[in-house]
C-alpha cells in the first residue's frame, strides 16, 4: 500500500460513503426527482444527498474546517484553518441522461495570507469504475496505489486533447469554435465526455494528451489541477500564464504538448 495522510484517508471514507447511493439512483434515472437550477444545469436529489454525506463525514473529522460546495454554498470555519472543497456529482446531466461518466471531487485549500488558498490535497473517485485518483501536494498523483505520471507523447498530431462545449448560459461560443479551429487540424482526436474533474483526472493518468476548457468553478477544478502538476503537467490559463482561476480558463497538458497547444490556443483567443 502506498502511504498518504491522514486527510487522503478521510476523503476516500467520505466519497465512498456517498457513493453506494449515487450507483443506485444511477441505476433508477428515470425516477430521480430534479428540480431546475439554471440555464441547462440541472440538480437532482442525488446531488443533493450525495453532498450531504460527505459534508457530514469531512465535518465530523475537521469540525472547525469551512467548505465551498456545488450546492451549499460556502460554511464558514475558523478562517487560520484549511476548508474543504466539494463537487458531489461532476457530470450531472451524464447521470440524469444514464450516461456512465460522472465523478465525485474532494480538495483541501490551505489558507495563505493576503491571496487565495493553495490545493494540497485532491481527490476524484468514480463510483461506477470504482477509481479513486488523488494527490498531495511534494507527494506525486496516484491511481490507487499506481503512481501517475502524463502523457509522454511529443507530436500533436499523434494526441487526443479533451474538451468541454459551452452550452446554453455557459462559456463562450464564438472563442470555443476559434479555439476548436486552431487546435482540430493539428491533433489526432478531439473529445468531449462531459466531467472536468476527469478530464482532468485523465490527463495526469495519460489518458488524455490534453485539456481545454472555459467558465469552470472551483469545485471543478481544484483537485484536478493538483493531479496533473502532480503527474508532472501543467496547468494554466489560455495564454499560458498563471490566471487560471481568476480567468476561468484551463488548458491542461505535458510540457511539451503544453508549450504547443498554448500558443495554438492564445493565438485563438486573441484574433
Amino acid at each position: 500500500m502506498v502511504a498518504h495522510s491522514g486527510l487522503i484517508t478521510v476523503m476516500q471514507k467520505a466519497a465512498r460513503k456517498a457513493a453506494p447511493r449515487l450507483r443506485r439512483d444511477f441505476n433508477e434515472v428515470d425516477a430521480l426527482q430534479v428540480s431546475r437550477k439554471g440555464p441547462a444545469d440541472f440538480v437532482s436529489m442525488a446531488d443533493k444527498r450525495a453532498e450531504q454525506t460527505i459534508f457530514e463525514e469531512l465535518k465530523h473529522a475537521r469540525p472547525d474546517w469551512g467548505f465551498v460546495m456545488e450546492e451549499g454554498g460556502v460554511v464558514e470555519g475558523d478562517p487560520t484553518k484549511p476548508r474543504w472543497i466539494v463537487d458531489p456529482l461532476d457530470g450531472t446531466s451524464n447521470f440524469l441522461h444514464g450516461v456512465p461518466h460522472f465523478a465525485i471531487s474532494i480538495a483541501v485549500e490551505e489558507p495563505r495570507a493576503g491571496g487565495r488558498g493553495e490545493v494540497t490535497q485532491g481527490l476524484i473517485y468514480q463510483p461506477l469504475t470504482d477509481e479513486t485518483f488523488w494527490a498531495e501536494k511534494g507527494r506525486g498523483a496516484w491511481l490507487q496505489d499506481r503512481r501517475l505520471r502524463v502523457s509522454a507523447r511529443r507530436d500533436l498530431t499523434e494526441s487526443m486533447i479533451a474538451t468541454g462545449i459551452p452550452h446554453l448560459g455557459r462559456g463562450d461560443p464564438e472563442q470555443w469554435q476559434r479555439i476548436f479551429r486552431a487546435i482540430s487540424p493539428e491533433v489526432s482526436a478531439i473529445r468531449r465526455f462531459g466531467a472536468a474533474t476527469l478530464d482532468f483526472a485523465w490527463v495526469a493518468a495519460g489518458r488524455f494528451d490534453g485539456f481545454w476548457e472555459q467558465d469552470l468553478d472551483i469545485w471543478d477544478v481544484a483537485a484536478g489541477m493538483l493531479l496533473v502538476r502532480e503527474a508532472g503537467g501543467y496547468v494554466t490559463d489560455f495564454r499560458g500564464g498563471d490566471k487560471a482561476i481568476d480567468r476561468r480558463e484551463f488548458l491542461a497538458a505535458n510540457d511539451q504538448l503544453h508549450s504547443r497547444l498554448h500558443k495554438l490556443v492564445g493565438t485563438a483567443v486573441r484574433a
